[in-house]
């Protein structure tokens, strides 16, 4: 957050509702396809202003898993979610994007200009001639297991994301799941030191092979604690764990130590007001062409993965992809008549405050 200065960030919380305010391109979504998308479209002389409902830049990355490490970012051997955020925001801040952060998405009518006008929950309001919605997954609420009382330990004992791996050092970690993040915590809570005991119904597993397999031999080792059940019961007091039970499929219970239960059951998607902005939905996503990555409606773009269409991978690099093409459609729009270059970003021009000494 550091190269991005203060004034630039804003919340507009209160009071009258401002004047419009126009800019080349509005971008609903702060996550890291959102934030990339302000680089392609600076490559392309396109000034972005950026919507997001959470208080801070970084969508999911900093909100659910600052401290989980990525590994296909092309460059970057491993970087952390927290990381990853903040080079984007070193490599974005010549654009000079200005940020409405906690405030949602709401109204989008079309001026009789042709433009998009954009309000927002916090009373902004933006208008643009294009407006790229990278939301991610929408709103996302975290699935809870269906266990009684669970909701007096939450934030305390249960917590359903991991900001802070190294709180977790040294105490006795039961992971429930058996998908991507269910693993990956799994692996990187081991590696800082905590007593973790994974708990999935079955011995079947959806998260990636090369996660399971480094599970199965942390657990051959002896380094992780595994059971096959659901979890039945709480135990505990003030919000504080000190065990948990499982069943069985045989219906046996045992009881494991406890200190903090991390449920990963995936999220449940609400698109929010988007849904109602007549754009044409597949499942709670956005369908697009793949030429543009454009909605079924003229000047409006779906980016990451919020958006639909065949042979879809909902994973950070294909966002990436999405946005650089979405950036050139983008141009003629913006710049009505004119046609984008098809020069590499190294012979772009570049604001002098990020070309390199």
């Amino acid at each position: 957050m550091d190269a991005m200065s203060d004034k630039k960030i804003s919340k507009d919380f209160g009071g009258a509702a401002p004047k419009v305010t126009k800019t080349d391109a509005i971008i609903v979504g702060a996550g890291p396809v959102g934030l990339f998308a302000v680089l392609e479209l600076g490559l392309q002389g396109i000034k972005a202003h950026v919507v997001d409902v959470l208080d801070l830049p970084g969508g999911q990355c900093a909100e659910l898993y600052p401290d989980k490490p990525i590994y296909d970012i092309p460059a970057l051997p491993g970087v952390t979610g927290q990381e990853l955020i903040d080079k984007l925001m070193g490599q974005i801040a010549p654009y000079d994007p200005v940020f409405h952060m906690g405030q949602q998405a709401q109204q989008l009518e079309k001026t009789p200009e042709g433009h998009w006008r954009l309000t927002t929950t916090a009373g902004t309001v933006l208008e643009a001639p294009v407006v790229i919605v990278a939301a991610g997954n929408g709103s996302f609420v975290s699935r809870k297991p269906d266990v009684a009382g669970i909701e007096a330990f939450e934030g305390t004992s249960v917590f359903y994301s991991v900001k802070h791996k190294d709180d977790f050092k040294g105490k006795n970690v039961v992971i429930s799941g058996g998908g991507d993040s269910a693993l990956d915590w799994v692996l990187a809570l081991e590696a800082a030191g905590a007593h973790v005991t994974l708990v999935h119904r079955s011995d079947t597993f959806s998260a990636t092979p090369d996660s399971v397999a480094k599970m199965q031999a942390l657990a051959l080792e002896g380094r992780i604690s595994r059971r096959t059940g659901t979890l039945a019961a709480l135990e505990g007091k003030d919000g504080k764990l000190d065990s948990i039970t499982i069943a069985g499929k045989d219906g046996k219970r045992e009881e494991l130590p406890c200190d903090a239960l991390l449920p990963f059951y995936g999220l449940s998607i609400k698109l929010g007001p988007i849904a109602d902005w007549g754009l044409n939905l597949n499942r709670n996503q956005v369908a697009v062409d793949t030429e543009k990555y454009q909605t079924s409606t003229p000047g409006i773009f779906a980016i990451g993965d919020i958006n639909s269409y065949p042979g879809k991978r909902r994973i950070i690099l294909s966002g990436f992809h999405e946005a650089a093409l979405m950036a050139h459609a983008a141009y003629s729009i913006v710049f009505p008549g004119k046609k984008p270059g098809n020069a590499h970003s190294s012979s772009k021009p570049v604001p002098d405050k990020q070309k390199a000494p």
